[in-house]
This record gives structure tokens, C-alpha cells and sequence, in this order.
């Protein structure tokens, strides 16, 4: 790598490099946490912090992390990550890839507020997708039916859309984007009055119930669902969970994929304009990599996205980035590299 990277990008690369040598995941997560800390500090404060040596008073960074700053920071390449571009030459081109999607992403079209089942405020997401260089996040709070995650009723969506106009006033040019996630009925139906869909920015269509319905039942509702001229993301498809969530009787297993026609979701994808989203959260990571090169490959246009549910978990798209890399979805196949204006006059 012989190109100048920033202190966050460092990071980023190298823990894309010790995830894929396997190495522990709280190593992984130490050098993600790290760059997103060290992204959100401007210039000065940077530059600060590197003079006098206080880099690891900042909840996050340590003392590996601290020195690879440092010496980013100076216009070096730092020695841990050189020495891993030795150890794991043969990595270093999808490294430089999925470092490039990175870099061209300009916002996230899923993301949760304390209004559903997220635990921040909106300002709070905003000011986090500020800090790590997006020009814009889509606030995608449940729907009603989803009452287990707080959903919005129409009436307090609505009180929600005059939130974010307040807030894009005080946050421009930033935009945070209007936008839901809403659940796939088991007829196919989105669970939202038409006119509210129709004045929202972004709508992720997800399902989230009856997920081990039969292949034909499945098929049928997800393909009403990409076929809604509201729907504009098809949101972690399979509904699988890589990593189970805790049960109240201790209990912790993976959930399997939906049953259903990938290939006819995915050209219907391709028919209705609707992306298909690549979900970063790690207990997800939807699709599996199968189904998302056959996607790329049917010509399917995609959205990598969060999920995320604190600020925090913004800088998940990490891992998206590098599944799309994987399986060979260019920069100009992702909507949510282009602008605002140009997002919404396609979506």
C-alpha cells in the first residue's frame, strides 16, 4: 500500500486484514472501534492529541491502536499494519477494494432512533453519520405491527417527519432522510398507510414474522412486497441470524435462512428498481454470500446498510463493504454511494 492513508482508514485496514486471517474478533473489533473514535475528531483536535501523546484518553483507544494513529498521522505507513500487509500479501488487493467502497459510500439507508427500538435520539444518529464523513442517513423506525420493537403508528410517524424538518434545518447540508422499515405482511402488504409511504423517503420493506412460512407462501409475499412502487430497499432478506440473540432462558442459537425463490425475488428486484440490501449488523450479515453473488449477478442494484441501532454501529458498513467486494459488486452498483439528490431521484 503505498499511498498515504488517513489514521481512521489505517485502522480500518487493518482490521479488515486480521478478520480475514481469522484472527479473534476482539482484536477485529478493537481496531473498527478505534477508527470510528478517531474519525469523528476534526483536525485540530487530531493533531492535538498526537502532540501530546493523549490519544489514549479517549475511551476506545489503547496503545496499538494509538500508535498506529500516531504515525498515520505523521505521513507514515504504521509498522502493525506493514508488517500484516507482509504476512497476508495475498489479502491487500480486496483490502484496497472494499477500503474504496468505503470510501465511496455517502450515507446509510437503514438506521434505528430511540423512537422504535433504537437506543439514541435522531440528533444523536445524525451528528454520529456526520462524524464518520456521510452526507446523509435514512431514519428506518419500525412499523406499527412490529410492537415488540415499539413500531410507529401513522400518528406518531408523523410527529417524526416534523422532528427530522426541524433537525435538517439546524443539520444542513447534512440530510437526515425520512424513512421507515416496514414489516412485509404475510399477504405481501406494507404495514403503513399509502400516504404516509408516499411522502417518506426511503422505504426498507423487511419481513420480520412467520419466517419459517413455506417456500411458495414466502415467495409470493416477498415478491408483493419488491413489487409496492413505496418499497424502495428489500430489506436482510433471509431474516437468518448468524448469532442467535439471547433467550430469557439462556438459550443463544443461530436462526436458519427463510425458505424462498431467490432467483424470482431478485429479478423482480431488477423489474421494480427495488436494491437489495446487504446487511453489516454481524449477527446478520444478509445475504450469505451465495445468494448476494447471484444477485449481483441477475443485475440487482444494492444497499449497503447498518442496521443500526446506536451510534456506534454506523461504522458496521465495514462489513458490508467487504461481502460486496467478495462477491464482485462494484462501487456504481451501490445507490447509496451517489448524493442525496441523485439517491432520491432514482428511489
Amino acid at each position: 500500500m503505498s499511498e498515504q492513508l488517513t489514521p481512521a482508514d489505517a485502522l480500518r485496514r487493518i482490521a479488515f486484514l486480521l478478520e480475514r486471517a481469522r484472527e479473534p474478533s476482539y482484536r477485529v473489533q478493537a481496531f473498527r472501534t478505534a477508527a470510528t473514535v478517531v474519525a469523528g475528531l476534526d483536525d485540530a483536535e487530531l493533531d492535538r492529541r498526537v502532540r501530546t501523546r493523549t490519544l489514549t484518553e479517549l475511551k476506545g483507544v489503547g496503545e496499538k491502536t494509538a500508535a498506529v494513529v500516531t504515525e498515520a498521522h505523521r505521513g507514515e505507513l504504521p509498522a502493525y499494519l506493514q508488517r500484516l500487509e507482509e504476512s497476508h500479501a495475498e489479502l491487500a488487493p480486496l483490502a484496497d477494494d472494499a477500503a474504496a467502497l468505503r470510501a465511496a459510500l455517502k450515507g446509510d439507508l437503514h438506521a434505528h432512533s430511540d423512537w422504535s427500538d433504537g437506543g439514541s435520539p435522531i440528533r444523536e444518529m445524525a451528528e454520529a453519520a456526520i462524524s464518520i464523513g456521510h452526507e446523509y442517513l435514512a431514519l428506518t423506525d419500525h412499523s406499527p405491527r412490529l410492537t415488540v420493537a415499539n413500531g410507529l403508528t401513522p400518528e406518531r410517524l408523523e410527529r417524526q417527519l416534523d422532528v427530522v424538518a426541524a433537525l435538517n434545518e439546524e443539520l444542513a447540508p447534512f440530510r437526515i432522510l425520512t424513512g421507515i422499515e416496514c414489516d412485509v405482511l404475510a399477504d405481501g402488504a406494507l404495514d403503513q398507510t399509502e400516504e404516509l409511504l408516499g411522502r417518506l423517503d426511503v422505504v426498507v420493506a423487511s419481513v420480520h414474522s412467520e419466517l419459517r412460512a413455506p417456500r411458495a407462501q414466502m415467495t409470493e409475499r416477498m415478491l408483493a412486497a419488491v413489487a409496492n412502487p413505496h418499497t424502495d430497499v428489500l430489506g436482510h432478506c433471509t431474516g437468518r441470524l448468524v448469532i442467535g440473540r439471547k433467550q430469557r432462558n439462556g438459550t443463544q442459537r443461530p436462526r436458519p435462512e427463510s425458505d424462498f425463490d431467490a432467483e424470482a425475488v431478485f429479478r423482480a428486484c431488477v423489474d421494480h428498481g427495488t436494491a437489495v440490501e446487504i446487511n453489516s449488523r454481524p449477527e446478520r450479515l444478509d445475504p450469505p454470500r451465495r445468494l448476494l453473488t447471484r444477485a449481483a449477478e441477475l443485475g440487482c442494484d444494492f444497499a449497503i446498510d447498518t442496521d443500526a441501532h446506536a451510534p456506534g454501529q454506523l461504522d458496521w458498513q465495514d462489513f458490508g463493504c467487504t461481502r460486496a467486494v467478495e462477491c464482485g459488486i462494484t462501487t456504481d452498483r451501490v445507490v447509496n454511494t451517489r448524493s442525496a439528490a441523485d439517491l432520491l431521484a432514482q428511489l
